[in-house]
């Protein structure tokens, strides 16, 4: 008698069903409990698979339909332009969930091949092969750790384990969870056993986690009073003759909008319609700083560097004199920059985000500002906020800035879905993290990974909010992924020495 699911077009649909269902714990559903009965039910599927090909084809199945379903929202950017660039946008989400579900499959085959004959090693081979590889796909290729299984803990009190060990850690112990029935099965009573464990690891993480959100906000060493600004301008409006202009005045007149005063006032991503240098710039850049009364000013601004372009955000100061200017340097394939930029751009691909020439340079990498009174801050534009990498080079700032234009990526998931990982970066390394984003969603995060306050996606407005405080170091901010991908070598070992011993 067979203890595993049925076989063929069963097992395939039942495959990408439980991928789908996998995807609904991902912001902004957090249906976190369908999220971990799908992994469950996915890893007793693929440790019952015939064969290492069979596991591969159901990881791919469960990956490309958890991909496509999270990563719908990639097909906003071609309709920014649909006459020009709306044809794209079906090949780009099944282009991506189809090649990051290859990882899933890899991890499939893998875990399967370490468990030979023995579902139970299997389920539990198959846990750790895909936590490897999705600690891979977080690198592979500049990296895209999006839309991970343990990002559907934001919020929940589990979250707090990234403080620990990362989200890759969070990954690691959702699918060590959703692992344990089978592998204590396939029996009823084995299952059963298993089923409890998972629970009570999940009781005692939720625990840990509220016990830690309970304790007392961490004050700041000096309040620093900060005004974000959310012009809500419209990505297919925002460089248009005469609405540049108007989101422009929007930005100044929200700065100068009543409120108490701030020591620092901040423009999101690419906020302004001119390029720095330059005569355009000379122009604004006073009206700017009396707008501001007497704060600093950080603003997105696309920066002209001789041949080169940046997305960049510079800093004006209270006197009016430009200050310091931050590049970006992690930045987005095929929005940003294309690759062989100039031979693909004679087929019309070019970089979305960039509105000259054929995308922008990387800057150096990580740098903290020095903003005086307001403190030493480490600016974050964009999807650089989804890398922690970004945030443990060099020494620890006092807090985290991040300008971003979310407008790119609609209005359902894929806003939440970048604020949910910029509060994971505040629980990994206990720095809070300020927001300002163009369409929404500014936020002002404590170093918990708590939203005290935000402007909601589609309006207009300011946040006045003043910096939480620093936690001390995370051991997670010291040891980063080291620990866990040792724990991971150590699992993916033994089952291959008991493989052996067995054979």
């Amino acid at each position: 008698m067979t203890t595993g699911p049925p076989g063929g077009l069963w097992q395939a649909a039942g495959a990408a069903g439980l991928g789908l269902a996998a995807a609904a714990g991902q912001a902004p559903l957090g249906l976190w409990p369908l999220t971990a009965a799908a992994l469950a039910g996915l890893i007793w599927l693929v440790a019952a698979a015939s064969g290492q090909r069979r596991a591969a084809l159901l990881c791919w199945l469960a990956g490309a339909a958890h991909f496509g379903a999270t990563l719908s929202w990639l097909a906003e950017p071609f309709l920014v332009e649909p006459e020009r660039h709306g044809w794209m946008a079906p090949f780009a989400v099944v282009l991506m969930a189809g090649g990051l579900a290859l990882v899933w499959a890899g991890a499939g085959a893998a875990g399967h091949a370490l468990g030979g004959r023995s579902a139970r090693r299997r389920a539990a081979g198959l846990a750790a092969a895909l936590a490897a590889a999705e600690v891979a796909r977080g690198h592979l290729f500049t990296g895209f750790p999006w839309a991970m299984p343990g990002h559907v803990w934001v919020e929940t009190p589990v979250a707090q384990l990234a403080a620990l060990a990362g989200a890759t850690g969070l990954t690691a112990f959702t699918l060590a969870a959703a692992a344990l029935p089978a592998a204590f099965g396939p029996g009823g009573r084995g299952a059963l056993a298993g089923t409890a464990l998972a629970a009570a690891l999940l009781g005692g993480a939720w625990a840990w986690g509220a016990a830690r959100l309970a304790r007392p906000p961490a004050p700041p060493e000096r309040p620093v009073a900060v005004r974000l600004v959310q012009p809500d301008a419209a990505q297919h409006l925002k460089w248009q003759p005469g609405m540049a202009e108007a989101f422009f005045g929007r930005l100044v007149g929200l700065t100068l909008a009543e409120g108490p005063p701030a020591e620092l006032v901040v423009w999101p991503e690419t906020a302004v319609p001119f390029v720095l240098p330059g005569a355009a710039a000379e122009a604004a850049l006073p009206a700017m700083a009396a707008a501001a009364a007497g704060a600093t000013l950080a603003f997105g601004v696309q920066r002209a560097n001789k041949e080169l372009w940046h997305n960049s955000l510079a800093v004006l100061r209270a006197d009016g004199t430009p200050g310091a200017v931050y590049d970006k340097h992690h930045l987005v394939p095929f929005g940003e920059y294309i690759p062989f930029g100039e031979t693909l751009s004679r087929l019309g691909l070019r970089g979305f985000a960039v509105r000259e020439g054929y995308g922008y340079a990387p800057g150096p990498g990580p740098r903290i500002l020095d903003l005086g009174r307001a403190g030493r801050v480490l600016p974050l534009i964009c999807y650089e906020a989804v890398f922690p990498a970004s945030l443990r080079a060099g020494d620890r700032p006092d807090w985290v800035l991040q300008v971003t234009n979310d407008g790119w990526f609609g209005a359902f998931s894929g806003p939440y879905q970048h604020l949910a990982q910029t509060r994971l970066r505040a629980i990994e390394f206990g720095l809070p993290v300020l927001r300002a984003a163009n369409t929404g969603v500014s936020a002002a995060i404590d170093a918990r990974g708590r939203v005290l306050d935000r402007l909601p996606l589609g309006v207009s407005g300011v946040l006045d909010v003043t910096v939480p405080g620093a936690l001390p170091p995370t051991p997670y901010s010291r040891g980063g992924e080291l620990p866990l991908l040792g724990v991971l070598a150590l699992v993916l070992g033994w089952l291959a020495l008991l493989r052996r011993d067995r054979a």
